[in-house]
């Protein structure tokens, strides 16, 4: 057996939401297939006994669990739930050298791993998990959800199908050969110096201070990341940002294979003014194109929701669909 990696966690309440007094909290670590161990908060109902349904949430993508996806673990375990909120692999609390780096296939894993962990708990029934991802983490759970056939239940929140991004670029504006040529020679450089200075350069988060002529979308990460509305001091978005050469293998190894067999419910949500919900759209076309699994899929728009409003606007994000989706398909 390998050992788990020594993590350093935190012990105080340090989240960028307030903290529920109708459910208990704590802090749980668990291994995923490349022995990387991974750290989480789970959520239990307070006053509830028994084996419950569970979900395990993340995302958004260079985000940490004490940010928007401990909301949605938060929340869904006022609701009746057994859940986690972890940090991916190589960032946060979880372990993982070098840091900062990103993997279609290792953070598809991730969410593997804590199906594996919530499948042994005493307090879940493991014929009832599903899982929740936020922003990249939508497509990663997605993703998941085309893999794992023990998850039930896939809600996709504000998704970017981050293949998609880091090979065509926003809106797809990059998408042809010449540009990927060019961005492919950058990141080859960029790996040369990281070789020769024995570090890895880091990409910055989200652009501080932000420039009057920023883009819409630019101002919306801004107003969450940059601000004590989202600021913490573990998110990548909200300081350095991921390394230079994070993100290199999505650009070639796509994700969002085999969708449309994809048996377990979904639940794709997005804001119809966010500037990502091309993506969200396209995602759920291509899952049911020529799908027979098409029954327990939807798509659900939030009008006039822009991208981050699926974060942490609790007016906005819709858990009352949630609470309904996850007891119809959870319950069975």
């Amino acid at each position: 057996m390998l050992t788990p990696e020594k993590l350093n966690l935190t012990s105080e309440w340090d989240k960028t939401f307030a903290k529920s007094e109708k459910t208990e909290q704590k802090k749980v670590c668990f291994r995923n297939r490349y022995g990387i161990t991974l750290a989480a908060d789970m959520y239990t109902p307070k006053g509830v006994s028994g084996k419950l349904p569970a979900i395990a949430v993340c995302g958004p993508f260079g985000a940490v669990k004490e940010q928007c996806s401990g909301l949605y673990a938060q929340t869904m375990a006022e609701r009746g739930f057994v859940t986690i909120a972890f940090d991916p692999s190589f960032t946060g609390e979880s372990g993982g050298t070098p840091r900062y780096m990103a993997s279609p296939d290792i953070n598809t894993e991730d969410f593997q791993a804590a199906v594996d962990f919530l499948s042994v708990q005493d307090n879940v029934d493991a014929e009832k998990i599903g899982i929740i991802g936020i922003c990249g983490w939508g497509g990663l759970a997605l993703n998941t959800a085309a893999l794992d056939t023990r998850i039930k239940a896939t809600v996709v929140s504000t998704m970017y199908d981050m293949s998609r991004i880091n090979s065509k670029g926003y809106f797809d504006s990059a998408d042809s050969e010449q540009a990927r040529f060019e961005m492919k020679k950058n990141l080859n450089a960029q790996r040369i110096e990281d070789y020769i200075n024995g570090e890895y350069k880091l990409g910055g988060g989200v652009v501080d201070p932000l420039p009057d002529d920023a883009p819409f979308f630019v101002k919306d990460y801004y107003d969450y990341y940059k601000t004590s509305r989202g600021y913490h001091k573990r998110s990548l978005n909200s300081n350095g940002g991921w390394n230079v050469t994070g993100c290199m293998s999505f650009v070639n190894q796509p994700i969002l294979q085999y969708s449309n067999e994809i048996r377990n419910a979904v639940l794709i949500i997005h804001g119809d003014k966010a500037h990502s919900c091309y993506m969200g759209k396209d995602a759920y076309a291509d899952m049911i194109k020529d799908s027979k699994y098409t029954d327990n899929k939807e798509l659900m728009l939030i009008p006039g929701a822009v991208h981050t409003d699926l974060y942490d606007r609790v007016d906005i994000i819709p858990f009352d669909k949630l609470e309904s989706f996850f007891t119809k398909y959870l319950t069975k």
